[in-house]
C-alpha cells in the first residue's frame, strides 16, 4: 500500500516507482550475471559458482568449510540449485564434502587447494569487474547502495 505521505521526484506515484525499482532491480541482476559471466569465463567459471567460491574463500571458513544449510542460507538459494552447482566444483575438483568433525551426519563443502587457487587467480578479472560496473558510483554511493539492499532483502525475507 503506497504511503500518502511520501513525495516522489516527476511526480510518479509511489507504486510506479516500485514497479520500476523492482523492473531495474530484474535488468541488473540479467546484466550482472551476463558481465559476471564474461569476466570469469576464462576460468570456466559461471556466476553462481564464483558465488559459492567467494563464500567458501572467506577466512573464516576456509579451514573446516561450511555445512550445506549455511552456505545454502548465506547464498539464499534451494538445495537443489546449490546441489547442482556443487556437484559441478566437486567433479572440477575445486571444492570437496566432507564429514563435520562434531557431527558425522554433516556435511561440509570447503575448497581444495585447487580451489584457492583459482579463486586466488580470479581475483583480478573479479576486482577489474567491480571497478567498472561501479564505476559510475561514488564509494558512498556504493556503500549506501549495499545498505539499501541490505533493507530490501530483509523485508523480501520476511514474505
Amino acid at each position: 500500500m503506497a504511503d500518502p505521505d511520501i513525495v516522489l521526484q516527476d511526480d510518479h506515484s509511489v507504486d510506479e516507482v516500485a514497479n520500476r525499482l523492482f523492473f531495474r532491480l530484474y535488468q541488473s541482476s540479467n546484466l550482472m550475471h551476463k558481465a559476471g559471466t564474461n569476466a570469469v569465463e576464462a576460468f570456466g567459471i559461471t556466476t553462481q559458482q564464483w558465488a559459492v567460491l567467494g563464500a567458501l574463500a572467506r577466512k573464516q571458513v576456509q579451514k573446516d568449510g561450511m555445512s550445506v544449510k549455511l552456505l545454502m542460507e548465506y547464498l539464499m538459494v534451494s538445495r537443489q540449485s546449490l546441489t547442482a552447482v556443487l556437484d559441478r566444483l566437486q567433479r572440477a575438483g575445486l571444492v570437496e564434502r566432507i564429514r563435520a568433525a562434531d557431527d558425522g551426519r554433516v556435511r561440509h563443502v570447503r575448497l581444495t587447494a585447487s580451489g584457492k587457487t583459482t579463486w586466488e587467480a580470479m581475483q583480478g578479472a573479479i576486482q577489474a569487474f567491480y571497478d567498472a560496473a561501479l564505476s559510475e558510483l561514488s564509494g558512498e554511493e556504493s556503500y549506501l547502495l549495499m545498505r539499501f539492499l541490505d533493507r530490501l532483502c530483509n523485508g523480501l525475507a520476511k514474505l
